[in-house]
C-alpha cells in the first residue's frame, strides 16, 4: 500500500494538476515518442496538440491524485485503461518507459516547485498505479488467451467481402487467415488493427465490431474521415482512406482480439434498453441491437439514430426490417440536413436534430438502460438530458475517449 506521507503529498498537488495537469501530459509523450518502438504502440490519431489523448490522461492523472486516499473510487478507470492497454499490446516492460517520462514531465512543467519530496511520492504513486493495472491486464489477457480461438498480440485475418453502407461508410468483414476458431467478443467492444503504410512506418487504429457475437467472421464499419493538412499519420483519415481506397477482398489486416469496457450487459435481460447513436457511432449500436434480436428474448428495445442526410446514413435497410420483423424493436431516425431524395417516413422519422426536448417524451421510464455513441457534443448532451430527466448514471452507458467527467464539465 501507498505510504501516508505519500498520499499526503500527492493531494497536495491537485491544484498544480488542475492548473498543469495537460502542459506535463503533453511533454510526458513528447519524451516517450522519442523511444520509436513505445511510439509506435499507439494510435498517433489520438496525439499532438489537438489530439484527445493527453487531455484525456491528464483527467485521469487529477481523478488519480484526488481519489488515491480512496482507491475503490477509481476502479471504472483502472478497468478503461487496462482495456485499452491489452488492446494495444502493452506489456510490463513498457511502464518504466512511461514512468521515467512522467516523472521527467513533472520536473520540467513545474520547475523548482517539483521538490524532491514530490517526486518521490509520484514515484512511488506511480509504481503503485502501475502494478495494479499490470495485474488487472495480466488477467485481461489469460482470460483471452483460454478462450476458444483466442489470442495475444496482432494476428492475420483476411478481408472475406466488403460492402458500401453509405457514401462514406463501408463495412469489411474479416476471416482469421488461418482458418481457425474465432474469439467470442462483447457486442459494443472494439478491435485494434496495426498497419504497415509504405512512408508512415506502423500505424495503429481501433474499430468498433458492428456484427453480433457467434458468427464465422468479425465485422467492422469504417467512415471515411478526411486527411488532415499538415501531418496526415496523425489524423484517422490516414487508415480509413487506405481501407476504402485498397481494403479489398484477400487483404491481409494484423488484429488485435477483442477489447472494451463498453458493452451490452444483457441481450436478454427483461429491462427495456435505448440505443442512441450520432454519424458512425452507430457501429456498437448495431452490434448490440442484433444481438438482442439474436437472443429471441425480445428484450425491449428503442434503437435512435442521428446522421446526416440519407446518402451518409449506414445500415438504414437492416435495421428498419430488424424492427419490422420484431415487435419489441422501435427504430427512429433523425437526418439533421435531409437531401431532395429523402422521404419523411420512409427514409427517416425527424428533420433536424436529437433534442433534450424529444428526449424528454419519448424516455420510456428511468429505469431503461442508456447506450450512447457518437461525436462529443452529441455524447455530452445526451449525458446532461437523460441525467436531468432523473436518469441514474449508473444505467448511462458509453463509449467516450477520456474520463467520465468530461462528459459532465
Amino acid at each position: 500500500m501507498l505510504s501516508a506521507k505519500t498520499v499526503q503529498v500527492v493531494k497536495a498537488t491537485v491544484p498544480a494538476l488542475k492548473d498543469k495537469g495537460l502542459d506535463i501530459t503533453r511533454r510526458m509523450y513528447q519524451i516517450l515518442f522519442r523511444n520509436e518502438e513505445i511510439r509506435d504502440l499507439f494510435n498517433q490519431s489520438h496525439h499532438g496538440e489537438t489530439g484527445s489523448q493527453p487531455r484525456s490522461l491528464a483527467l485521469a492523472v487529477l481523478a488519480y491524485a484526488e481519489n488515491i486516499d480512496r482507491l475503490e473510487a477509481l476502479g471504472p478507470m483502472v478497468e478503461r485503461i487496462a482495456q485499452k492497454h491489452v488492446a494495444l499490446s502493452i506489456l510490463p516492460e513498457h511502464y518504466p518507459h512511461v514512468g521515467t517520462a512522467l516523472l521527467q514531465a513533472i520536473r520540467d512543467v513545474l520547475g523548482p516547485a517539483a521538490t524532491d519530496e514530490i517526486m518521490d511520492a509520484w514515484a512511488e504513486a506511480y509504481g503503485f498505479l502501475a502494478d495494479v493495472l499490470i495485474g488487472r491486464e495480466r488477467v485481461i489477457y489469460g482470460e483471452q488467451v483460454a478462450q476458444p480461438g483466442g489470442w495475444t498480440g496482432y494476428r492475420d485475418f483476411v478481408i472475406d467481402r466488403v460492402t458500401t453502407e453509405s457514401d462514406i461508410i463501408k463495412s469489411f468483414y474479416l476471416k482469421p487467415a488461418d482458418g481457425g476458431a474465432l474469439m467470442a467478443f462483447k457486442p459494443g467492444q472494439y478491435l485494434t488493427f496495426r498497419f504497415d503504410l509504405p512512408g508512415h512506418g506502423s500505424v495503429v487504429r481501433n474499430y468498433s465490431l458492428s456484427c453480433a457475437p457467434g458468427t464465422d467472421h468479425y465485422r467492422i464499419s469504417v467512415k471515411r474521415e478526411p486527411a488532415p493538412a499538415g501531418n496526415p499519420a496523425a489524423g484517422p483519415g490516414l487508415v480509413s482512406g487506405y481501407l476504402h481506397d485498397h481494403g479489398g477482398p484477400g487483404t491481409v489486416l494484423k488484429v488485435a482480439a477483442p477489447a472494451g469496457d463498453f458493452f451490452l450487459d444483457d441481450p436478454v435481460a427483461e429491462r427495456p434498453v435505448v440505443l442512441l447513436s450520432g454519424g458512425v457511432g452507430l457501429t456498437p449500436m448495431v452490434s448490440m441491437l442484433d444481438s438482442i434480436v439474436a437472443a429471441g428474448a425480445g428484450r425491449p428495445t428503442l434503437f435512435v439514430h442521428g446522421t446526416r442526410s440519407g446518402a451518409h446514413h449506414a445500415m438504414k435497410d437492416h435495421v428498419r426490417a430488424v424492427a419490422a420483423s420484431h415487435p419489441g424493436v422501435k427504430a427512429v431516425t433523425f437526418y439533421e440536413q435531409p437531401g431532395p431524395q429523402d422521404v419523411p417516413g420512409r427514409d427517416f422519422d425527424h428533420a433536424g436534430m436529437i433534442t433534450p426536448e424529444w428526449l424528454g417524451r419519448i424516455v420510456p421510464h428511468t429505469d431503461a438502460d442508456f447506450y450512447f455513441c457518437g461525436p462529443k457534443p452529441f455524447m455530452r448532451l445526451l449525458a446532461r438530458t437523460l441525467t436531468d430527466l432523473g436518469v441514474d448514471r449508473d444505467r448511462l452507458h458509453y463509449e467516450f475517449f477520456g474520463p467520465a467527467d468530461e462528459l459532465y464539465a
